[in-house]
């Protein structure tokens, strides 16, 4: 009965993971473009934090959603989208 798992113990482990915060990036940057390798997503899942994960993916979305209104302003500012 002491060694039966507890609720929360597997988010405890994954909080314990010692991923990088850089290799996350790298990990949300290829997984926005839908492109990875089955083992390599296995050893994601293996190494990377989830807090991390969740920061890189909000990070990231916000660039995205800055580049589309950046894109978006130049077109119409450069009257390409009146012709």
């Amino acid at each position: 009965m002491a060694d039966d798992p507890k609720p929360g113990d597997d988010l405890q482990q994954a909080m314990r993971r010692k991923g990088s915060f850089l290799g996350t990036l790298r990990a949300v940057a290829w997984s926005f473009f839908g492109v990875r390798k089955g083992s390599e997503y296995e050893k994601d899942v293996s190494q990377l934090n989830p807090l991390h994960v969740i920061a890189a993916g909000v990070i990231a979305a916000a660039l995205f959603v800055l580049g589309l209104v950046l894109l978006v302003r130049w077109v119409v500012s450069s009257g390409a989208a009146m012709n």
